[in-house]
């Protein structure tokens, strides 16, 4: 048996892994990477030999777990790949955005690869996928070699970690997870018996919490925030990812309004690709999924105000008293939320802009974040740059489980070989250095190099 990272780069980005038996090979997710283009944002599927991967498996429907599906299917067309119901819905979604992104920056940036596939391409796909519900046992393979098992991720819905056993050996692959119950999504229900093999993300090694830290302090405090914001007569923005992050925000504002922690009759305003993700959350309530509220249904049971950045639609600018929901998460040029900052919202001192998950260093919402009050920020190269005099406040949602939950799930399966995947250097290496007396081997595994996991 053997492991390998396809992964272009030791780092967050175009995850995928394969796992070959000898007997059967399993590629695990397909990603694109967020921050390269073209060729350079896929992972390594060259190193594969043309139809002979046995099955896909994709953990969740983030586009780096997901982006690079239809490429890797080009070559492996034979291969059967496997979601959750709901990560398949999801994740389909997230693909026809992505074919509009990419035919986009075609024509503005020139890039004459793109889109790397087509609607048709992924019309074609979506008939042929498999779904299998968690806790089901199901073979990977035509003779039965691999047999896997999703698990509740507990990172958006829908999101699996899978167990893969054959023989006397058995791998956990935890995908993106997060152990804590968010604001809609419960925690992660993972398996607790020893493995041999554990290949685990490592997103937030690099952190430790505030120590004082509790959910429902955070929470306080995000209500606090719009509250005062919206007595000033000032609009807060709140960027947020079109999947998982818009949806958890929707559900803690109703529950802000109905607990009189926000004013009831505010208007929450969302755009961009938002609308569709909560329609596919919403679809699957009603015991279908792992809820904190199953009976809540985002788009039936608040009253929402969707905007959009089509030319036939109204733009949607500040207006006092308003929360904005708006994708994306991380500002980038030409989403709503971009355009939304720009247009005056972030020159009135009366506003709040409210971050609620991750933003790199290197994105518009990254610049703000790292910028003083009354700095220019840029946040589109095509347009000028704007004073920041609106307050910023970061908050602790993060979908991801903290270091300290990670550690603790090591070592509770007590794997023989850990491997460190989905994180900058530097956070897997905090988890190299506290396991260095622990009995597993833990291994950053360098794309493209084969480990033996049956030594």
């Amino acid at each position: 048996m053997l492991f390998r990272s396809l992964c272009r780069h030791a780092e967050i980005g175009s995850n995928s892994y394969l796992l070959d038996s000898g007997g059967a090979r399993v590629v695990l997710d397909a990603g694109m990477h967020p921050k390269h283009e073209a060729d350079e944002a896929l992972p390594r599927f060259d190193l594969l030999e043309p139809g002979l991967i046995d099955a896909a498996v994709v953990t969740h429907a983030h586009l780096d777990h997901v982006g690079s599906l239809p490429v890797f299917l080009r070559d492996q067309p034979q291969a059967r790949t496997f979601f959750t119901p709901a990560a398949a819905e999801l994740g389909f979604a997230m693909l026809h955005n992505s074919v509009n992104v990419m035919s986009a920056k075609r024509t503005e940036l020139g890039i004459t690869e793109y889109p790397l596939f087509s609607h048709r391409e992924l019309d074609e796909i979506e008939r042929a996928i498999e779904t299998r519900g968690y806790e089901r046992p199901f073979d990977l393979d035509p003779d039965g070699v691999l047999r896997g098992t999703f698990h509740d991720a507990g990172h958006v819905l829908g999101s699996a970690g899978i167990t893969i056993r054959t023989g006397d050996h058995t791998l956990l692959y935890t995908g993106d997870v997060n152990f804590e119950p968010s604001t809609l999504i419960k925690g992660a229900l993972f398996p607790e018996d020893p493995v041999d093999t554990l290949v685990i993300e490592t997103t937030r090694g690099d952190h430790a919490r505030d120590p004082d830290y509790t959910r429902a302090g955070e929470e306080a405090r995000f209500a606090e925030h719009i509250t005062r914001t919206l007595q000033q007569g000032g609009s807060v923005l709140i960027p947020v990812f079109a999947m998982g992050k818009t949806q958890e925000v929707l559900t803690m504002i109703h529950r802000f309004k109905r607990r009189g922690m926000v004013p009831k009759s505010a208007p929450v305003v969302i755009g961009g690709l938002s609308t569709k993700m909560t329609v596919i959350y919403d679809k699957y309530a009603k015991g279908q999924t792992r809820r904190s509220d199953d009976d809540f249904r985002i788009l039936k049971d608040m009253d929402l105000q969707a905007g959009s950045r089509r030319r036939n639609r109204a733009p949607i600018v500040p207006k006092p008293g308003t929360i904005f929901c708006l994708s994306s998460g991380m500002m980038t040029e030409n989403t709503v939320s971009n355009g939304f900052a720009r247009a005056g919202f972030l020159e009135n001192p009366k506003n709040s802009l409210l971050f609620v998950g991750y933003a790199d260093p290197a994105s518009p919402a990254g610049h703000i974040r790292a910028a003083a009050p009354g700095d220019k920020v840029s946040l589109d190269d095509n347009h000028a740059a704007v004073a920041l005099k609106a307050p910023v406040e970061v908050f602790d949602f993060s979908g991801h489980a903290t270091r300290d939950d990670l550690l603790a799930y090591i070592r509770k399966v007590s794997p023989r070989r850990t491997f460190l995947v989905h994180g900058d250097p530097k956070a897997s290496q905090w988890f190299v250095d506290q396991l260095r007396n622990d009995p597993t081997e833990t291994i950053i595994p360098e794309p493209g190099r084969d480990y033996r996991l049956d030594r």
